[in-house]
């Protein structure tokens, strides 16, 4: 094969893996959880499927390992129930480096709810969204001209995502008229589902909505990303009556500390245990390989590019698979850094290999000594205990830049990032 071809193969392959967010319908999907017999997704349309009037619903796993794209499947499930479903990015509408209160939070969901509602149907639910009301709200009952904050309706959905000064203030403004948002706001939920049950002839049907992204929530530098992470703990186990809309069945993505930090978090959002996406566990508990994550690994790539052993050996793909330690977004990165550095030398030297395992494990180095001691016990425990909730950022972190990762094998565990195992030794 000539360079050229080589080159435009490599391109191609490159391009494939390229970060999106995939749906069942896509050619590239590959529904390994649903040849499992613990499927999360399932797990929730089931528990959808049988509460009766309104539910919530937590869904954990850390960034990368397929929660958007596994939403997209729970969305269709719960279309072919009959439900209404609205899945709705929480990016698109905050701030998701500043804190967060249950106030702005709501406001956010509410937003995007009924922008939701009014793209499906042609206008919005009693002739005037969520931003009207609470605009009149605002100006009305909060005067936020005299805490320095000017708003109109077009103004807070974008102030909320991308200025963290507004954010700031309007927090500030509405400290003690938390109670008036989240009544406001449940309100506005009921009447929408009623809304929706008229406009589709259908007083029993379900509305869902699926609220992506908010595992996303984590702060920059220390002092912010302390009172980023309790700010998100505060959320979930200090407001839980207002996270419990009336009318609607509500699954919120969570970050997974959150669930080695409070295990019963959902008990107090009405029972249900949190569901779990783990990392694909290409490894047992005992650190022994597992060759079905193995072969599940091959086969998300198959999906992708037919011909990646034009360039890989079996054992390569598999000690890429086994480096991210079955992190989907870090196993196609590595695979990625790989076709970068190989130049014009295919089929790729182990050398390349190894540079693209050096590479991302740059990413999370250097390691404090105290962190070190941490992963050890990690490592040797498979738990992610916490001290006290003063080490919740530090325990946050660790997740978030997945020095830990999560895994299932029966029992939920946890396991230190194969990449540092042998630094953590040191």
């Amino acid at each position: 094969m000539s360079e050229n071809e080589n080159s435009k193969k490599l391109e191609n392959f490159f391009n494939t893996l390229v970060d999106q967010s995939i749906g069942p319908t896509n050619a590239y999907y590959y529904p390994f959880l649903e040849e499992s017999i613990s499927d999360p997704i399932a797990e929730l349309a089931s528990r959808i499927k049988f509460s009766a009037s309104e539910s919530v619903n937590l869904f954990s796993g850390q960034s990368g390992c397929g929660k958007s794209t596994e939403l997209k499947r729970l969305k269709q499930i719960l279309q072919q129930q009959g439900c209404e479903v609205f899945l709705l990015d929480m990016r698109e509408y905050i701030n998701l480096r500043t804190p967060i209160e249950i106030s702005d939070f709501l406001i956010s969901i509410m937003t995007a709810f009924s922008e939701k509602v009014e793209l499906s149907y042609s206008h919005a639910p009693a002739k005037r969204g969520y931003l009207e009301r609470l605009n009149d709200f605002l100006h009305q009952d909060v005067n936020l001209e005299n805490m320095g904050v000017k708003v109109g309706v077009g103004d807070i959905k974008a102030s909320l995502k991308s200025d963290p000064t507004f954010k700031q203030r309007l927090q500030d403004s509405l400290q003690g008229h938390a109670a008036k948002i989240v009544s406001d706001a449940h309100v506005f939920a009921q009447d929408t589902v009623s809304f929706i049950r008229q406009e589709t002839k259908d007083s029993n049907k379900k509305i869902v909505l699926l609220i992506d992204s908010v595992e996303q929530i984590r702060g920059v530098g220390a002092d912010n990303s302390d009172k980023v992470h309790k700010s998100v703990a505060n959320l979930f186990s200090g407001h839980s009556e207002g996270l419990k809309i009336p009318m609607l069945h509500i699954v919120y993505t969570i970050p997974p500390y959150l669930t080695a930090l409070a295990p019963g978090v959902g008990r107090q959002l009405g029972g249900a245990m949190a569901c779990t996406l783990p990392s694909i566990h290409v490894q047992n508990k005992d650190n022994s390989i597992d060759p079905k994550g193995l072969e599940i690994m091959r086969t998300l790539i198959s999906k992708r590019y037919s011909e990646w052993q034009h360039f890989f050996t079996p054992d390569q793909l598999d000690l890429l698979a086994e480096s991210s330690g079955g992190d989907i977004r870090d196993f196609f990165r590595l695979i990625q850094a790989a076709l970068v550095k190989t130049g014009n030398r295919i089929p790729i030297p182990d050398l390349v290999i190894e540079q693209a395992q050096n590479h991302l494990r740059r990413e999370m180095m250097p390691i404090a000594n105290d962190d070190k001691q941490w992963l050890q016990e990690i490592e040797e425990n498979k738990k992610a205990n916490l001290g006290s909730i003063e080490k919740l950022p530090d325990l946050a972190r660790l997740f978030d830049n997945k020095l830990v990762l999560n895994y299932r094998n029966g029992d939920d565990w946890y396991g230190v990032h194969p990449l540092l195992k042998d630094e953590i030794k040191e």
